[in-house]
C-alpha cells in the first residue's frame, strides 16, 4: 500500500488542520493510523482507528483531534483543532495489518505561539 499525506502548514496557536492519506488500494482490513515526530523525540502515535470499532488517541489529543477513514475511497483524515505549538511535527500515515506495515512521506504541522 502506497500512502499520500497531505494538510500540513503553519497554523497559530488554537487554529484547527485537516490532515488527509490517501492510499493506493484498498485500506478496509488495515488498521489506519497518524503518528508525530517532533525533531530530537521519537515517533509517537497520535491516533489509530481499526477497520471497525473505536479509535485511540494519545491522551496529548484526546478531545481535540478526530480520526476517520472513509474505506470506499481509500482515504484516511486527521481533524485537528485548538492546536498548541507542542503539536508541532511531521506526521506519518500508518497503514498496518498483521506484519505488514506500511508508512507515508510525512507532512510537516508547524503551530506558531
Amino acid at each position: 500500500v502506497q500512502l499520500q499525506a497531505s494538510g500540513g502548514g503553519l497554523v497559530q496557536a488554537g487554529g484547527s488542520l485537516r490532515l488527509s492519506c490517501a492510499a493506493s488500494r484498498s485500506i478496509s482490513s488495515y488498521f489506519m493510523g497518524w503518528y508525530r515526530q517532533a525533531p530530537g523525540k521519537q515517533r509517537e502515535l497520535v491516533a489509530r482507528r481499526p477497520p471497525g470499532g473505536s479509535a485511540d488517541y494519545a491522551d496529548s489529543v484526546k478531545g481535540r483531534f478526530s480520526i476517520s477513514r472513509d474505506n470506499a475511497k481509500n482515504t484516511v483524515h486527521l481533524q485537528m483543532n485548538s492546536l498548541k505549538p507542542e503539536d508541532t511535527a511531521v506526521y506519518y500515515c500508518n497503514a498496518a495489518r498483521g506484519y505488514l506495515d506500511f508508512w507515508g512521506q510525512g507532512t510537516q504541522v508547524t503551530v506558531s505561539s
